[in-house]
C-alpha cells in the first residue's frame, strides 16, 4: 500500500465536492461550528481524561494529517457550490477513520453537517461518495457508521442510504460528556455492486 494513492484526493458529485481539510480553513471553519453549537453539542464527542479537552483546530488538523498520512483516515470538509460565492462554502465535515487493511478491509464514519443545510440530501451524497470511493478506489470491503439512538437527522441518512442495522453497544462512545450508547449501521461492497451513489440518486424524487 502506498499512502500517496490514498490522500489527498477530492471528490465531486453535482454542487457537493468533498475536499482535504487545510489549516487556511479555519476562519470558515470556525464560523460553521459556532453557528452550529447548539445543533451539534448532544453529539460532540468528548474526552472522558480527567480534565481532558478536545483539540483545538491546528491540533485537529496536525492529527488528522498525520493519519491521513499513514493511511488510517480520510479528513475530509463537505463543502459546496454557492450562488454568489467564488469557492465553494464549507457545509460540513466528513472523516472515514479507523481503517484497517489487511484481512478486514474496513472503516468507520463520521460526519456533520450545518444545520441550515440539513434535509438537503448533503449528508447521504458525502456518504456515498466517500463510501464508493473507500470501496471502488481504495479497496475496502466494509463501511460502519455508528450514530446515537436519539440523533434523528442521522439515523435518516443510513436509512436512505441503505445501511445495515446492526444493533446497539450500550456506552459505545464518549458524547457530550458521557459515555453514550450508539447504534452500528454497516454496509459492505458486495452489497452495492453499482455503487451506492448511484442508488441514491436514483432513489432520489425527480
Amino acid at each position: 500500500m502506498r499512502v500517496s494513492h490514498i490522500w489527498p484526493v477530492t471528490l465531486e458529485c453535482g454542487d457537493i465536492v468533498l475536499r482535504p481539510i487545510r489549516y487556511r480553513d479555519r476562519k470558515e471553519w470556525t464560523a460553521v461550528r459556532s453557528r452550529n453549537s447548539e445543533w451539534l453539542a448532544p453529539w460532540e464527542a468528548s474526552n472522558p481524561a480527567p480534565g481532558g479537552a478536545l483539540p483545538d483546530y491546528r491540533q485537529m488538523v496536525r492529527s488528522l494529517n498525520a493519519q491521513a498520512a499513514q493511511g488510517t483516515a480520510l479528513p475530509f470538509l463537505i463543502t459546496a457550490w454557492t450562488p454568489g460565492f467564488r469557492d465553494p462554502l464549507i457545509v460540513g465535515q466528513l472523516t472515514v477513520s479507523s481503517i484497517i487493511w489487511g484481512s478486514a478491509m474496513m472503516a468507520t464514519l463520521g460526519y456533520w453537517v450545518d444545520e441550515a443545510r440539513a434535509g438537503q440530501g448533503i449528508a447521504p451524497t458525502a456518504v456515498a461518495m466517500a463510501t464508493d470511493h473507500c470501496f471502488r478506489t481504495l479497496g475496502l470491503h466494509r463501511m460502519e457508521i455508528n450514530i446515537r439512538p436519539e440523533n434523528r437527522p442521522s439515523l435518516r441518512v443510513v436509512e436512505k442510504l441503505g445501511f445495515r442495522d446492526e444493533g446497539y453497544r450500550p456506552r459505545f462512545l464518549h458524547i457530550n460528556g458521557e459515555w453514550a450508547d450508539h447504534r452500528t449501521f454497516a454496509l459492505t461492497s458486495e452489497e452495492v455492486p453499482e455503487g451506492l451513489l448511484n442508488r441514491w440518486l436514483r432513489s432520489r424524487p425527480a
